[in-house]
């Protein structure tokens, strides 16, 4: 027999049916002469719910892992996942793995050199996109901080920083300080530091 497939299939609704996409998988696996090692299947479960949430997707990566496939079958890519970051992380877990992705709506194979090409782009465009993202945040950061906004949590009250020091200084420990307090155990650690 040829490749050793798995197919998986997703609907976000209850109201919706994995059979269209089950029946059309398995018949391209014939097809293509794939043998069908194992359908994993999620059903009224969001694309965009963690690999936890998804146990069909989850069995999916761990018998991966343990190399029962050398192909992953899905109708399309957002049944994978909803965003491009979560996507090229799953497509760089399974090709470390050797595994490779049919995409049947995209007829995208990353088994060929076009498919592989194709995905490399949309990795390069998900680190761009992350990048940008980072980005903007260090521009709105300093932005704040030329503005003279002080960033972080909220100090605690002068008193409150007598009442640490006391404390700390009676030969109470951190975290008797910060119970004794009422404050988190980070606020006594910077207060013991700045008294250093």
């Amino acid at each position: 027999m040829g490749k050793k497939v798995a197919i998986y299939i997703r609907v976000s609704t209850d109201a919706q049916t994995t059979e269209n996409q089950r029946l059309e998988l398995q018949r391209v696996a014939q097809v293509s002469g794939w043998e069908v090692v194992g359908v994993y299947e999620d059903a009224g479960i969001s694309g965009a719910k963690g690999r936890g949430d998804r146990p069909g997707f989850d069995r999916l990566l761990r018998d991966a892992a343990r190399r029962k496939f050398q192909l992953i079958a899905a109708w399309s890519l957002d049944r994978l996942g909803r965003s491009m970051q979560h996507l090229v992380s799953f497509l760089g877990e399974v090709q470390a793995l050797g595994v490779d992705l049919y995409l049947h709506q995209q007829a995208l194979d990353t088994s060929t050199p076009m498919g592989k090409c194709v995905f490399h782009v949309a990795g390069a465009f998900a680190e761009f996109e992350r990048e940008l993202i980072r980005e903007r945040v260090k521009a709105g950061l300093s932005r704040a901080r030329a503005k003279g906004k002080r960033l972080g949590r909220k100090r605690v009250s002068p008193e409150t920083e007598d009442v640490v020091r006391r404390l700390l200084s009676s030969g109470k420990g951190i975290l008797k300080a910060a119970r004794e307090a009422g404050v988190g155990v980070s606020v006594v650690q910077r207060i013991k530091a700045e008294a250093a």
